[in-house]
C-alpha cells in the first residue's frame, strides 16, 4: 500500500508528477518539497516542506525527484538512506560526483531507482527499436538523430533566462536537457564506444550554457549490425521549427521515427515514398512510466532505466564536453 508520496521540485515536471500521483492515489498523503518558501499548498497536494529534514520525518514510501539536476544526488542519497524508492527525473545528475555512492546505497537498502527517460515508454519508439532489431531494413549502416526547440518558447509564461535549461549552476544546456536522445540511442544500438563533439553557443540567447551540440557516436558492434554503427546527433535550443526525430539507414531501406507525431515510417523501395507503418494511439508516456515504477517497487518488474544507465549517460556527456574542448575523439570508459 502506497499512502505517503513526496514530490521534490514544483516546476512544470514536478507539477505533472504531482497530478499523476494524485490520479493514481486519490487517498494518499502527497507532499511537495520545494526550495522556495510558500504559505500556499500546491494544488492536489496535502502540504509543502521547505527542507529535507521535515520531508524525511514525513517518512515517504516513494519520492519523485524533479528538482534541478545539480541537486539530485544530495537529496537522493538522504532519501535512499531512509529506504525510499526513487523516480529521478533525467538526467540522473549534472556530474558523476556522488552517483556511485547513491547506487551503492540503493543496493544496500534494496530500494528502486528509476531514471526518468520517459521517451522509452512511447509505443512508437518501442516499435522503432523492435523493427530495427528484427532487421526490417536490413543491416544498419548509418543513424541521423536530431532534437531542437527555441528555448524562449519551450515553457510558455516563464522567463527562459531563469529556467533550468539556461543556467549552468542548475544543470542546463542542451547536452543535459536533451539527453533523452543519448539514452534512447544507447537503448537501441548498445554501448557508445567513442564520441566526437562540438558544443557551442550559436545564438544571442541570454544563457551561460551551450545552445547547440553536434555529436558523432561510434557504437560497439552488436546483433543489429556486424559493423560499427555511427550516429550523428544534433541538439539545440535555437530552432523555431521544433523537431525530434531519428532516421536509420539500412542496406534494404530506411526507417524514421517522428517523436512529435508519434509515428514510424519506412521508405518503400518499390514506390520510392515514405509509408507510415505505426502511430501512437496514446502518447502520455508519463502514465506508463509511473505504472512501471510501481511494478518495480512491488517486485513484478525490473527498472527499464536503472541508476547505472543514468550514470552511463553522464559519462557520455562528460566525454562529449572533453571532446569539444580538446578537439579529439574520446573513448567512453564508465566506472562501475
Amino acid at each position: 500500500m502506497i499512502n505517503r508520496i513526496l514530490i521534490i521540485g514544483y516546476g512544470s515536471i514536478g507539477k505533472r508528477h504531482l497530478h499523476l500521483s494524485r490520479n493514481l492515489f486519490p487517498d494518499a498523503d502527497i507532499r511537495v518539497l520545494r526550495h522556495l518558501k510558500s504559505i500556499s499548498t500546491p494544488e492536489k497536494s496535502n502540504g509543502c516542506f521547505n527542507n529535507i529534514e521535515d520531508a524525511l520525518d514525513f517518512a515517504p514510501q516513494l519520492a519523485v525527484i524533479a528538482s534541478p539536476a545539480t541537486f539530485h544526488t544530495e537529496v537522493a542519497i538522504k532519501l535512499t538512506e531512509w529506504g525510499v524508492h526513487l523516480l529521478i527525473e533525467k538526467p540522473l545528475s549534472a556530474s558523476q560526483e556522488s552517483v556511485k555512492r547513491l547506487l551503492d546505497l540503493s543496493v544496500q537498502n534494496n530500494t528502486v531507482i528509476l531514471v526518468g527517460y520517459n521517451l522509452r515508454y512511447l509505443s512508437s519508439l518501442q516499435e522503432f527499436r523492435s523493427a530495427l532489431h528484427l532487421q526490417k531494413i536490413g543491416k544498419v549502416l548509418s543513424v541521423r538523430c536530431e532534437a531542437g526547440q527555441f528555448l524562449p518558447s519551450w515553457r510558455p509564461n516563464t522567463d527562459y533566462k531563469k529556467s533550468v535549461s539556461a543556467l549552468s549552476k542548475l544543470g542546463g544546456g542542451v547536452l543535459l536537457e536533451l539527453s533523452h536522445e543519448i539514452d534512447y540511442l544507447r537503448w537501441i544500438f548498445g554501448e557508445v564506444e567513442w564520441v566526437t563533439a562540438i558544443l557551442s553557443q550559436q545564438s544571442d540567447l541570454e544563457i551561460d550554457v551551450e545552445d547547440t551540440a553536434h555529436l558523432i557516436f561510434g557504437f560497439t558492434p552488436n546483433t543489429i549490425s556486424k559493423i560499427q554503427v555511427i550516429a550523428s546527433v544534433d541538439l539545440d535550443f535555437i530552432r523555431h521549427d521544433t523537431a525530434r526525430s531519428c532516421t536509420v539507414i539500412g542496406d534494404k531501406g530506411s526507417l524514421r521515427w517522428n517523436g512529435l507525431a508519434g509515428t514510424v515510417e519506412q521508405f518503400n523501395l518499390d514506390s520510392k515514398i515514405w509509408v507510415e507503418v505505426f502511430r501512437d494511439e496514446e502518447m502520455d508516456s508519463y502514465v506508463s512510466e509511473w505504472k512501471h515504477f510501481l511494478n518495480c517497487i512491488s517486485g513484478d518488474e525490473k527498472p527499464l532505466i536503472t541508476g547505472k544507465d543514468g550514470l552511463k549517460i553522464i559519462e557520455i556527456i562528460e566525454s562529449a564536453r572533453k571532446s569539444s574542448v580538446e578537439k579529439v575523439q574520446v573513448k567512453i570508459v564508465c566506472e562501475q
